[in-house]
This record gives structure tokens, C-alpha cells and sequence, in this order.
């Protein structure tokens, strides 16, 4: 899996998965940081219309994407590893962050996308492509927690 920042998506008849990784020139801390404060996440994030909840095992959060404005997606925070891995979803997928420190001073930032199911393609058709929103989610972290690093 390459680190540029492009997305890949693959499709099953019963699944899609999407993955983007990046590397980000920036202390794992504040990569962290940037993942976890859901009221910061719209000023960093163009993806991201709102953001509303604690990032925190076990708290539901809800999530406007600029791929559906008009829809808010209520999702439960099933997986915590401070600095390392978390996990969103709700019942018809997960998203899984993970960071990695490569020994070097960056950090491969891997956001992957899995939803699906038995009636997933009773629905598939209606699910914007991710790749694109993917995509700029991971450049828009690395800018920032470039900057902020670099300070």
C-alpha cells in the first residue's frame, strides 16, 4: 500500500472498502490530537460540515460529510488505542484509523472504510464514491499537523 495520499476502493457484491494512506512529517501527539477533538474538526478538515460528540470508547458522535450534507450519520466510537488505532462505525460498516510511526520522524497515517452487508446491494448505488473525499481528508490532516508541528 503506497503512502501518496491517493485512495483505493474495492467492491464485492456484498462490501466496499476504501483506503487512503498518507505520510505526515509531524509527532504522532498531534496527529492524535487533530483525530480526537470532534468540535476542531470542520476548521481543519474541508470533508467534515460538523462534527458533534466526544471522540471517546464507547460515546456516539454525529457526523455531517460534505458528500451528504443533509444527512448525519450517528456513529459509536467501538475502538480506542491512544496514538495508535480507532475505530467508528454504526451497522452497516466501520472506519478504522491507524497511525504508524515509520522511525523517521513521520507518521503513515491509514484511514480505511469498510460498509456493507446482506442488503448491501439492495443500496450500493445510492453511496457516493469515497475516494476523492478520502483523499482530501488525509491531505488536509497532513497540512495541518504539519503546521502545526512546524511551530
Amino acid at each position: 500500500m503506497g503512502q501518496d495520499g491517493q485512495a483505493t476502493t474495492t467492491k464485492t457484491t456484498f462490501n466496499r472498502e476504501t483506503t487512503v494512506s498518507i505520510k505526515i512529517q509531524a509527532d504522532v501527539s498531534i496527529i492524535w490530537s487533530l483525530l480526537t477533538n470532534a468540535a476542531d474538526f470542520p476548521r481543519w478538515n474541508s470533508t467534515v460540515v460538523s462534527l458533534e460528540g466526544e471522540i471517546k470508547q464507547g460515546e456516539k458522535i454525529r457526523l455531517k460529510s460534505t458528500l451528504d450534507e443533509k444527512r448525519t450519520f450517528k456513529l459509536k466510537v467501538k475502538e480506542v488505542e491512544p496514538e495508535t488505532r480507532m475505530v467508528w462505525g454504526d451497522g452497516k460498516g466501520n472506519r478504522v484509523y491507524t497511525l504508524q510511526p515509520d522511525g523517521n520522524g513521520n507518521v503513515i497515517f491509514t484511514m480505511t472504510e469498510k460498509i456493507g452487508g446482506l442488503m448491501f446491494p439492495m443500496y450500493a448505488k445510492y453511496i457516493p464514491p469515497f475516494d476523492e473525499a478520502f483523499e482530501q481528508f488525509a491531505a488536509d490532516l497532513k497540512k495541518e499537523a504539519e503546521l502545526i508541528n512546524n511551530n
